[in-house]
């Protein structure tokens, strides 16, 4: 740890004697101006001797970001992203936005009320914190962004939302008891896919504190993204165990060289609040036997690792449970860094599909969209078919039943001609059901 800041520190401290001994803080004109510099050096001073090198990665990353959100708007013809209001700040100045981290700290230290070493311990740990956060948004966001992107070379349309933005934030949109998605496109001949991300998150049910609770055993089984194969406005379920729909297919984003190195504490899945519905005890069972699975212990030793009412896992583990508790059809996880064969293998040993050395580069997540495309998509093709057919039948049984013998060519002939008969109405109603 180098002491630049703390000089910095020195010459503000010896300025607030001579003209705020009482640390009003109310300058006007030079000295608000000299104040404010200052400031910014002692504080720009801390975060570089904190941070160091990576706040040049982060002028780099937010700009690699930008550069892929504007050929997103040009492909996807929508014209930006929302983002929450803390990941639009870091992108607009990152160094800025860490600043206002230290904003409080900053004045406590002024005025006394903490000491240096106080303020290195909470001021170091809110710019790591919200630095390791918004890069993990960034990495996060630039994968969906990408996905899209490769998923526009098979013609496809944004049709939620409907006012041209896309979504990448999810605050204040499950106040109404409903988990919406982030965004759904239509693949030209193919079918529909809803996007989610950072799902499920807890809800805002003013007057029942039971699905509170329930839903605190949500926050450590968050993947980044879940992806549907059809259009789906809300994947809360409570008659479900668990009560969301199940994912074809989950993306979990790595933008760390050593992710594969770190530990995490899991509390929420199985902390111990449940004893009501019978759902419950349902659901927490299956999530001891996925944890049993992964760490190759039974049900009860499992059980015994949370008399501490908490886990230490590795970030490879948490993957895995993910894997196991929602069984998607596909899942990958996609590194910005190279990962070690022996990860690759043992990933892949729980059907997980790895994607490493990916950096900035959208072309090589390309893999991964056909897989979708070809083996998510294709099945909502049969699926049409199965429909489709099964429709036809019940029409050919209503015909019968007014004693009408008719073949499927037949049929179809009518059919088309009715159309062209009723143009107007048709029209009308085609357009209700494509919206």
């Amino acid at each position: 740890m180098g002491h630049d800041w703390m000089q910095y520190l020195d010459e503000l401290m010896e300025f607030l004697d001579k003209h705020d001994p009482n640390r009003k803080f109310s300058f006007k004109g030079e000295l608000r101006t000299k104040f404010q510099s200052l400031r910014s050096e002692f504080q720009d001073g801390f975060i570089m001797d904190v941070l160091g090198s990576e706040v040049e990665n982060v002028h780099d990353w937010v700009k690699l970001f930008k550069e892929e959100l504007e050929e997103a708007k040009r492909e996807l013809k929508i014209r930006g992203a929302l983002f929450s209001k803390e990941f639009k700040s870091f992108l607009e100045n990152p160094l800025h936005h860490l600043r206002k981290k230290l904003f409080n700290y900053t004045y406590d230290l002024l005025r006394n009320k903490i000491s240096i070493d106080g303020f290195l311990r909470v001021a170091r740990a809110a710019i790591t914190t919200s630095l390791r956060t918004n890069m993990r948004t960034l990495y996060q966001n630039w994968v969906v962004i990408s996905i899209l992107r490769n998923l526009a070379d098979y013609g496809i349309r944004i049709v939620y939302p409907e006012y041209g933005y896309l979504l990448l934030e999810r605050s204040g949109r499950q106040r109404i008891g409903v988990i919406p998605p982030n965004c759904i496109v239509h693949v030209q001949g193919k079918g529909y896919l809803s996007l989610f991300i950072e799902v499920p998150r807890p809800l805002s049910w003013e007057n029942t504190d039971d699905l509170k609770r329930i839903w605190k055993l949500y926050v450590a089984l968050r993947p980044d993204i879940l992806i549907y194969r059809e259009k789906v406005l809300n994947i809360l379920d409570l008659n479900r165990d668990p009560p969301i729909l199940r994912p074809n297919v989950i993306i979990e984003c790595k933008e760390l060289d050593d992710w594969y190195m770190r530990i995490r504490d899991v509390r929420g899945p199985f902390a111990r609040p449940l004893s009501a519905e019978e759902w419950r005890s349902r659901w927490i069972r299956g999530l001891w036997d996925g944890l049993a699975e992964i760490l190759g212990v039974s049900r009860e030793e499992a059980k015994e690792e949370f008399k501490k009412k908490a886990i230490r896992l590795h970030e490879t583990k948490v993957v895995e449970l993910y894997r196991e508790f929602y069984k998607p059809d596909l899942m990958y996880l996609v590194s910005r860094a190279l990962v070690t064969r022996d990860v690759i293998r043992e990933l892949k040993s729980y059907k997980i599909k790895v994607i490493d050395d990916v950096g900035f580069d959208k072309d090589k997540l390309r893999p991964l969209v056909d897989d979708i495309v070809n083996n998510i998509l294709a099945n909502n093709k049969k699926e049409a078919k199965k429909s489709m057919n099964k429709r036809l039948r019940e029409v050919f049984s209503m015909l019968r039943e007014y004693g009408i013998e008719v073949d499927e060519e037949e049929l179809m002939s009518v059919i088309l001609e009715y159309v062209v008969s009723t143009r107007d109405s048709f029209i009308r109603y085609l357009r209700k059901y494509v919206e």
